[in-house]
């Protein structure tokens, strides 16, 4: 995933103030898993997103890094999280997607799923972890689901990566096939694109999703392309699929955590903010400041046994 200016995406100021309902307290309240009383402690997986693609209920996804916004995000009922390679910028403060190393993303991913074990955890197999050599990329991809404990790996690939999904999906690895702008190629590229905005174009995009998803791909994520253009793979194709900026046929959609909590400076335009947690954060340290500074820490809960102070 990317979250881009410039000419690619139009960016978006965090001006939006917070409000509305309280989140509910578990994932039966947003319907997530509704068939029956039990279905709250049931985890979340293929089939069950396949189950919401039968039954025309679109799907909400997000990207996580740490355990304890995980079990926040699963008490909402949230049922997908992407351990994206946004990591990077979003929690290492470095430049773009490409510097997520692997170790770091293994490390991610098996926090995620440990703070939302019934959540559908997809990991991001970072820059160079599988474009080299399709033996080590499938030794990453495993280590994911051991080390890792995801439910999918995502590759950032187009109808070259073919032979690899494929003998990812023989090996037992569920993978979602990432197409459409994909940020590992920025410096290939130039720069941050949408993708699809001619015939020819959207014509290969199209065929490549048809493709990865005869290679074995359980699920397609889409970046960055006209509405349009998604609507037609997901008429094209069976799997889930996922927009992330290419509009609102998709089955799911995902946006990066931090920028629809209103936690970053600016936003891609497909990612608009729907609170100002940043002004939160602000706001609440600004009181910490005035706390200490006044030596208002409220009763202190450590005391000396009694006739100890004396003998000191």
């Amino acid at each position: 995933m990317v979250r881009g200016d410039g000419d690619r995406y139009t960016s978006v100021m965090t001006t939006v103030p917070t409000g509305g309902s309280a989140a509910p307290t578990n994932a039966t309240d947003l319907g997530v898993e509704s068939s029956s009383p039990d279905d709250a402690s049931r985890p979340v997986t293929l089939r069950t997103l396949r189950r919401f693609v039968r039954e025309g209920t679109p799907f909400a996804c997000l990207t996580c890094y740490d355990a304890t916004t995980a079990r926040w995000l699963e008490a909402a009922g949230v049922p997908l999280l992407l351990v994206g390679d946004t990591a990077a910028e979003m929690i290492l403060g470095l430049p773009g997607t490409i510097h997520a190393p692997l170790e770091f993303m293994l490390t991610l991913t098996a926090a995620v799923k440990r703070g939302a074990p019934r959540t559908f955890v997809m990991g991001d197999m970072p820059f160079m972890s599988y474009q080299a050599d399709d033996s080590e990329a499938l030794r990453n991809a495993g280590r994911f689901l051991t080390d890792g404990r995801a439910d999918a790996v995502k590759l950032e690939v187009d109808r070259s990566f073919v032979p690899l999904v494929s003998k990812m999906a023989r090996a037992g690895i569920p993978v979602v096939a990432h197409v459409g702008s994909r940020p590992q190629q920025v410096k290939h590229d130039g720069g941050y694109h949408s993708v699809g905005r001619t015939a020819a174009e959207a014509r290969r995009l199209i065929e490549d999703a048809a493709m990865l998803e005869d290679a074995g791909a359980v699920m397609l994520l889409i970046e960055a392309t006209p509405d349009e253009i998604a609507a037609r793979i997901v008429e094209r194709t069976r799997v889930p699929v996922i927009g992330c900026g290419a509009g609102p046929s998709c089955h799911g959609q995902i946006v990066v955590t931090q920028d629809l909590f209103g936690l970053t400076s600016w936003q891609p335009a497909f990612a608009r903010p729907i609170a100002a947690f940043g002004e939160q954060i602000i706001g609440t340290a600004r009181q910490w400041i005035a706390k200490v500074r006044e030596r208002d820490l409220g009763p202190h809960p450590y005391q000396m046994r009694e006739g100890e102070l004396e003998k000191l």
